[in-house]
């Protein structure tokens, strides 16, 4: 094993009550990585789980010293393990796949050809995807509605299967449900995205973790997503214009009314009175509202903290 210094290739396999799979993942991500990528580590981030899962884990450590493990102490969701990993990994080169077996670790190579063309983040397409119809249908909604709003052209957006730059992955800061939306958030950052074609395979072990409500989730989250993107560090510019609008039409409307007044006409029960105090209102709200995200921008510190019970193979760092 090389120094991690000279680290080539991190993968990072986040997962949850996967005790079933794990041994076969291993097996199969060393026949890939040994024989292309000799200049390897695998992260797996242990997000909680309930199962046998740690202790695999702990044995496929002890046989190979490629394989450095996280334990969280209770689960926090992909996006929290995905983020934990990127912090960890020593690798020029990301690549991240789920734990269940359906992605394939023999397509690794393929995204890896396609990065070097000149890609940031290369994302696997689930073409076939083998998965019922109640989660296909709604996924192919959910990366349409995503392509059309945000000008990213690719066709799955969520496929476990990625690999990254080192660039990219110091960049992004996953948490909640934003996992979903990582090539979204590289290609808002600047950085070039594409995608490949990939093997995906039917569920061999256990049950989805994810659940149809996750795709009305995901509308939110994609509002999150071009919020932050265009408005993170600059909140006064969205909610200043439209408190600026909203006070300029109440401002409007209560100088006519005044005048009207001035001219002798009763306005004490005209609806366009409370109309435009209601303006007036919004405008100074909205304006003090983006002034307080303003202060917390400034004070924000970007770092998530999680719990972490044990933690294997890093200590050879």
């Amino acid at each position: 094993m090389h120094s991690d210094n000279k680290i080539t290739l991190s993968v990072i396999v986040p997962l949850f009550n996967e005790q079933d799979s794990l041994e076969e993942l291993f097996r199969r991500l060393k026949e890939v990585l040994t024989s292309q990528i000799p200049s390897h580590e695998i992260i797996f981030v242990d997000d909680g789980s309930q199962d046998r899962s740690f202790e695999i884990l702990e044995k496929l450590a002890a046989q190979d010293e490629a394989v450095k493990v996280v334990q969280f102490q209770k689960n926090y969701g992909k996006s929290a393990a995905l983020s934990m990993g990127f912090r960890l990994a020593k690798g020029e080169i990301v690549a991240t796949l789920d734990a269940d077996l359906q992605d394939d670790p023999a397509e690794i190579p393929k995204l890896l050809t396609k990065l070097n063309e000149g890609y940031d983040l290369v994302s696997g397409w689930k073409r076939k995807r083998r998965d019922p119809l109640s989660k296909t249908i709604p996924s192919r909604i959910f990366n349409f509605v995503i392509s059309l709003f945000s000008g990213l052209r690719i066709h799955d957006i969520n496929c476990g299967l990625k690999v990254y730059r080192r660039v990219v992955t110091q960049n992004l800061h996953p948490y909640g449900e934003l996992h979903r939306f990582l090539p979204l958030l590289a290609y808002l950052d600047g950085f070039r995205v594409g995608e490949v074609v990939v093997e995906h395979h039917p569920r061999k072990y256990g049950r989805s973790k994810f659940g149809p409500s996750r795709f009305l989730s995901g509308f939110f989250d994609l509002i999150t997503v071009m919020f932050l993107s265009r408005y993170m560090r600059k909140p006064l510019h969205l909610f200043g214009i439209v408190g600026l609008l909203s006070f300029l039409a109440g401002f409007a409307i209560s100088l006519y009314l005044t005048i009207l007044r001035l001219s002798g006409h009763w306005i004490g029960n005209r609806p366009l009175l409370f109309l435009g105090i209601l303006l007036l209102i919004l405008g100074v709200q909205f304006v003090s509202i983006g002034l307080i995200g303003e202060m917390i921008t400034e004070s924000q510190k970007k770092r998530e903290d999680y719990a972490v019970r044990a933690m294997i193979g890093f200590e050879k760092n």
